[in-house]
């Protein structure tokens, strides 16, 4: 992957409340009460990095793809001097150094998913001194002082509990949720979401299991659920859904409603099987909308300072061969390729031709 750099000299230069005038709308469209950031102008061509934290998820592996097919773009290649990617594992302090790191090597704009949400304001403020622009991404951070490009998660989960709920006419009395990863934001909201719908249901049993986002880790888990406390009404799963059903196949569970993620295999295995519900996640794509801002920003324009995505979801009986749905597709293979208020949504082609190391 062709490398790209650039100078930092990016530090806040106005705060507003009004979106009537930010920059295309259309895609940064703010969140409910979000003020808005800019920064002066700086001329490209850019030094970008993304800082990826967990790798070890289907997900995170299709977000580093995307980003590295929206660099190779050539509209957004003329803007690149240099680009790198790195991931530092589940270790906050990690992630930091290696930010700091790119701060003292001049780039001008790093995008992350950060480990966890509130270690990272003396980053943000050694960050603001070189004049960097930080845009977290998906795991956002507790502040306001810096863009930030996400889904509403709460919304996310929210729809799942509520979709199940419908599905059993409000009769389940036992669910099994599995969660994402711990200590992150995404996994919090997600799950905050799914519990502001289920709070309002008396005497329901929830289950919970830790999945870390992940296909096998949900099918292990689920597994020991299932042997532990038997049958459930319904099931909502953040991601990793393939495993989570086929833990329930193993045991012949019988079919119940599900909330689930979005990657390909859950999506074939919801068709094959007639599981009513909705597959509905955050594409792994909002990482290149990211970049997309963060070269906006670095180009001069407002942005809103916390941009709320659309929530991609289809419904399980609206799931149709080709259209949302590939089986000639690898089953890890997440089906929300990017977001058409942006930019052209990659193809499956441009994003698996991507290497998703280091880089």
């Amino acid at each position: 992957m062709q490398k790209l750099m650039m100078v930092a000299a990016a530090t806040i230069f106005g705060i507003s409340v009004a979106h009537a005038d930010t920059y295309r709308p259309e895609c940064f469209a703010p969140a409910p009460g979000t003020k808005s950031i800019s920064y002066p102008v700086k001329e490209g061509p850019y030094k970008l990095a993304f800082v990826n934290g967990f790798a070890g998820n289907d997900w995170r592996i299709q977000a580093i793809q995307s980003i590295k097919a929206w660099a190779a773009r050539p509209e957004n290649a003329k803007n690149i001097a240099e680009f790198t990617v790195v991931s530092v594992g589940n270790d906050s302090a990690a992630q930091i150094a290696a930010i700091d790191n790119y701060i003292a090597a001049g780039y001008d704009a790093i995008a992350f998913i950060a480990v966890n949400p509130t270690a990272f304001e003396p980053v943000i403020r050694r960050a603001k001194r070189a004049g960097t622009v930080l845009i977290p991404v998906d795991n956002v951070l507790d502040t306001d002082q810096v863009v930030q490009v996400n889904e509403s998660q709460m919304d996310l989960g929210a729809l799942k509990a509520k979709t199940v709920m419908e599905e059993t006419d409000g009769k389940a009395k036992k669910i099994l949720m599995v969660d994402g990863l711990p200590g992150n934001a995404t996994d919090r909201d997600r799950r905050k979401g799914m519990m502001s719908v289920l709070d309002q249901y008396e005497g329901l049993e929830i289950v919970r299991v830790t999945g870390n986002w992940d296909t096998g880790t949900s099918q292990k888990v689920v597994a020991d659920a299932l042997a532990t406390h038997g049958q459930f009404d319904a099931v909502l799963s953040q991601l990793g859904g393939a495993g989570t059903i086929r833990a329930m196949q193993a045991v012949k569970h019988p079919i119940v409603p599900m909330g689930m993620g979005a990657e390909n295999g859950t999506r074939l295995l919801m068709k094959d099987l007639g599981i009513p519900g909705v597959s509905a996640a955050q594409a792994p794509a909002m990482a290149a909308v990211a970049l997309e801002a963060a070269v906006a920003l670095l180009q001069g324009h407002e942005l809103p300072q916390t941009l709320a995505l659309p929530i991609p979801h289809v419904y399980a009986k609206d799931l149709k061969e080709g259209e949302n749905v590939f089986p000639d597709l690898p089953q890890s293979f997440n089906t929300g390729t990017g977001y058409s208020e942006c930019f052209k949504p990659f193809t499956p082609e441009e994003l698996l031709g991507q290497n998703p190391n280091d880089s």
